[in-house]
């Protein structure tokens, strides 16, 4: 029997978002950590507390580390709102890929003006601070709500999946795209798996970062909710052509610590992982507005 252990929790930091920094009083939520030699690399959605109704919902800004932990952050953010109409509203959700030409792929959700859609845009440049262009990839069916929450893997097959939530029925649901490239073109095929009734993944599902290591299935750190949006990390794995699911863990490998205030929202939500030795380091938030990682280790 598989099991996902956490093993150590540690606090991540950004230096401008102290109490004297330029990100004082703002939430942030949904850290993309990656490495490139021995620098850590971060894109995050930063938003104002409290949210006044013309803030946008979210801006990306970018940073680096020698640690994983304290992040340098950027002078100016690394996506804005607008002009296009389709993320004038707000920029959640960063995931970071290389394409084929070696440039950056920056997907994210696109909120509009209204904030009444959420899209799956992808900007793209050969650098973080050089991001030229800016299209939409994903966006909802009639009937459908936001698309949002980008994760990317290849398969055993060679093709790529492109896992994203998606809204229907007052819940949130895992949908999947399949296409050639990380670019595309994406073609959408059923959902990966469900809620489970007795489960305290009941109501909503929503992605996380998939891990690949060879010898061992692919597996997604997701995150689950009940109906009163109590959202917990748990893991389900893949064959390795992502053609069905071979485990699924019964509870939730994180959980937030008690609130420390009454109006905190009682969630823990994954983004990011990074793979180093049979360590998992993986990225989350707490609450909508605090970083954190924990170390995970497979155990049989």
């Amino acid at each position: 029997m598989v099991a996902y252990v956490v093993e150590e929790l540690q606090q991540v930091t950004l230096d401008i978002a102290g109490p004297d920094g330029r990100l004082a009083h703002h939430d942030l939520m949904s850290p993309f950590v990656w490495t490139e030699g021995d620098t850590y690399r971060l894109l995050v959605r930063v938003l104002p507390n409290p949210l006044g109704p013309g803030d946008p919902t979210g801006i990306i800004w970018g940073g680096n580390s020698d640690d994983g932990v304290n992040f340098r952050m950027r002078e100016a953010p690394a996506i804005r709102p607008g002009p296009n109409p389709d993320d004038a509203g707000g920029c959640e959700d960063p995931t970071v890929v290389r394409g084929e030409d070696g440039a950056y792929l920056i997907f994210y959700t696109g909120v509009d003006a209204k904030r009444s859609q959420g899209a799956l845009l992808v900007a793209k440049g050969p650098d973080l601070t050089d991001l030229r262009e800016q299209r939409v990839m994903l966006k909802a069916p009639e009937g459908e709500g936001n698309i949002k929450e980008a994760t990317l893997a290849q398969g055993s097959d060679g093709r790529f999946r492109l896992f994203y939530e998606y809204a229907k029925d007052n819940a949130s649901r895992i949908g999947m795209a399949e296409g050639p490239t990380v670019e595309g073109p994406w073609t959408v095929v059923d959902d990966p798996f469900s809620i489970r009734e007795d489960g305290w993944d009941n109501w909503h599902l929503s992605t996380g970062p998939i891990v690949q290591r060879p010898g061992h299935d692919p597996v997604m750190f997701y995150n689950g909710a009940t109906a009163d949006a109590r959202w917990r990390i748990g893991w389900i794995s893949f064959a390795p052509d992502f053609s069905r699911v071979t485990g699924r863990g019964l509870e939730p490998i994180i959980m937030p610590p008690p609130a420390k205030s009454r109006d905190a929202v009682d969630i823990a939500f994954a983004a990011s992982c990074l793979v180093q030795g049979e360590a998992i380091w993986l990225y989350y938030s707490l609450e909508d507005k605090m970083l954190r990682r924990a170390r995970v280790r497979r155990y049989e």
